[in-house]
């Protein structure tokens, strides 16, 4: 009897153990945001065409520190060999970056991200080229078997 008794007691420590996903999602954001900001890339590839660079406008990546933007910009530079820089719109025509209504390069933006959901991220964002140009995504980046993928992706609006 006390043999089954510490057996179920095993059994139920392992599964409540095996269970138990409770991993901060903020302490992942750098990860989080990459694999959001990428989906964004791979989707509507055409406006990714003869692009110079890559903007992200990380104005509102609260969660995140320099470390962990410099290592966000880093990925795309390494992924897409084009110049990677952290700017906005505003940044972007200042520079000069902005003629004749379009973009050398595209800007990624996300508009809005919900990390209260422990295993859902959720995403609004959009990849920039032109006026005639442009695409918006909504994603949901799923932590499942020790990582974070997308588990939802869908175009919200096309310009």
């Amino acid at each position: 009897m006390k043999n089954r008794l510490k057996a179920m007691l095993f059994m139920l420590t392992f599964l409540l153990i095996a269970c138990n996903t409770d991993i901060n999602p903020k302490e992942h954001a750098s990860e989080i945001y990459t694999i959001a900001l990428n989906a964004i890339m791979e989707t509507d590839k055409s406006l990714n065409d003869d692009m110079k660079f890559i903007a992200i406008d990380m104005s509102n990546f609260d969660a995140l520190n320099e470390k962990q933007k410099k290592s966000i910009l880093d990925y795309f530079e390494d992924k897409y060999k084009v110049k990677v820089m952290e700017a906005t719109f505003d940044d972007l025509k200042e520079k000069g970056y902005y003629n004749e209504d379009t973009l050398d390069g595209v800007l990624l933006t996300v508009q809005k991200v919900n990390f209260n959901v422990k295993n859902n991220i959720f995403f609004n964002g959009s990849k920039y080229r032109s006026a005639k140009g442009a695409i918006g995504v909504e994603s949901t980046v799923h932590y499942k078997g020790g990582t974070w993928r997308i588990k939802k992706l869908r175009e919200s609006w096309v310009s």
